[in-house]
């Protein structure tokens, strides 16, 4: 098969020494910042983004996936020893595995969230592997009037899934549309939302808006909440399975991945679906019932392996469409783009040694992060001892230098500043940042795209559902919004 022969010219790229030092330590950084609380991968590799701009594109993209698998892993550390799920996705991880670390079985439960998250993650990428090239050749098929409808997808998917609402979600998308207004119009050669200022007219470069609306206003918000103590559960034994324990998590282990990596394809996946699908399946299958709420293995294992499954299907649409469907994945879109590369069909066909690279250095970061995550889950549960004021105190540094490193102005700075202060003006009203960077990326493309359809059909709008594959987003992208809408209330109905 194709895809066997150009994963094995990707694996000869990806094992030569530079490539697999960037993988080791983009794994490395991942787990320890998935292990520190409100840190995470997306903060991560935002603030990491202006200091690889003199790296080769592969690498960076290596380093940054390293960083994304490698916080899905250091999430279920905190989750299980602190009670304190780093991300989303880990939230029901705690749920049993803190439960388990209380009754002197931390050892048990990192090794089953460390060993499954490998099965699931290395599943999870052969996945990718042949999937991917099997989606992207189907978008080579989509011309104006299908990426307009794609779009409208991936906006009120994304601004449903990412916030706690769909209005707040939107609210955050447009903030992103906005700002990925400001410079000079393609088309018309006229200046959009520059306020008279001559460094606006080349528009806000991208990196500087991911800094200051996830580094600075976390950072900022952390300053006006404060920082609070938590007990950290110590690690007492060694990491591995007993065998009873194995015996009940591999079929966890699978039936978790079955869940997580086709509901992380979907563009309107994510990890966070399957993480809770999986604990209720394993609730309802366990012969061991009795022990859920009180630390029952399968409880870690299943949604551990759901969550880390996800993470590689994330990337399908990613890589094959350039849909993020999460957080981290929008930050390493802007990533593609900061190297000229638009994640999309064409991806495959014009930069396929870089992809079939990266997707190999997947395969070798797993391998890299179970090794790591054994043997040496002692040292990342001292990271946990840190203090947060120091921890966001770097992050300020480490954002203002990168974001002047980026551009070089005090412009930037000033720019960097405010749109800090307006991403924690938005964290306060619980409103969510990531649907703002998707809006941010998304939104130019979609513009772009409406102007060459409408262009085409000379101002026609029948040409936006002209087709059946336009016919079909539009109705997932309605038949999503109406989800989005007619869920919440049906929830807050009264029973009868």
């Amino acid at each position: 098969m194709d895809q066997l022969g150009l994963l094995l010219d990707g694996f000869a790229s990806a094992v030569t020494p530079a490539h697999l030092l960037w993988a080791l330590v983009g794994v490395t950084i991942g787990t320890a910042t998935g292990v520190l609380p409100g840190i995470g991968p997306a903060l991560t590799v935002a603030l990491l983004l202006p200091i690889t701009f003199r790296l080769e594109a592969s690498s960076a993209l290596i380093l940054f996936a390293g960083i994304y698998y490698g916080g899905m892993y250091g999430g279920s550390t905190t989750s299980i020893l602190l009670n304190t799920p780093g991300e989303s996705a880990s939230i029901v991880s705690a749920l049993e595995g803190n439960k388990m670390a209380r009754a002197g079985r931390a050892a048990a439960a990192l090794a089953t969230a460390a060993i499954g998250s490998f099965v699931a993650g290395t599943i999870g990428t052969i996945g990718l592997t042949f999937l991917a090239p099997v989606v992207a050749d189907f978008a080579t098929s989509f011309g104006p009037p299908e990426y307009v409808a794609l779009m409208a997808v991936a906006f009120v998917t994304v601004s449903a899934l990412l916030g706690p609402d769909l209005l707040k979600g939107i609210a955050s998308l447009l903030v992103g549309v906005t700002i990925g207004l400001v410079g000079i119009d393609s088309q018309t050669g006229q200046p959009r939302l520059s306020f008279g200022v001559d460094s606006l007219l080349d528009g806000i470069d991208v990196v500087i808006v991911v800094i200051a609306l996830f580094a600075l206003s976390e950072a900022f918000g952390h300053l006006l909440t404060g920082t609070g103590g938590s007990t950290v559960e110590p690690v007492r034994e060694r990491v591995v399975l007993s065998r009873k324990d194995l015996r009940r998590s591999w079929p966890a282990w699978l039936r978790g991945t079955a869940l997580g990596f086709p509901i992380g394809s979907l563009p309107a996946g994510g990890a966070e679906v399957p993480t809770f699908l999986s604990y209720s399946l394993e609730r309802r299958l366990s012969k061991h019932r009795e022990e859920f709420g009180r630390g029952a293995i399968e409880g870690v294992a299943g949604p551990e392996a759901a969550n880390n499954a996800a993470s590689a299907g994330v990337l399908v649409p990613l890589l094959t469409i350039g849909l993020p469907t999460s957080a981290t994945a929008a930050v390493i879109l802007t990533a593609f783009q900061s190297y000229g590369l638009q994640p999309g069909p064409e991806l495959f066909e014009e930069s396929g040694p870089l992809v079939w690279t990266l997707i190999a250095s997947l395969y070798i970061g797993n391998v890299m992060l179970l090794v790591l995550n054994l043997p040496l889950v002692r040292m990342w549960a001292k990271l946990l001892t840190i203090p947060a004021y120091g921890i966001y105190a770097g992050v300020l540094v480490f954002g203002t230098l990168g974001t002047y490193a980026a551009g070089g102005t005090t412009i930037d700075l000033l720019v960097l500043c405010g749109l800090g202060l307006i991403g924690l003006a938005m964290r306060q009203a619980d409103i969510p940042v990531a649907p703002a960077v998707v809006g941010l990326i998304l939104g130019p493309i979609a513009e772009q795209q409406l102007r060459r359809a409408l262009t085409i059909s000379e101002g026609d709008l029948s040409i936006l559902v002209s087709g059946p594959i336009t016919i079909t987003l539009w109705t997932i992208a309605i038949l999503a919004l109406l989800a989005a809408i007619l869920t919440p209330l049906l929830r807050r109905r009264p029973k009868q």
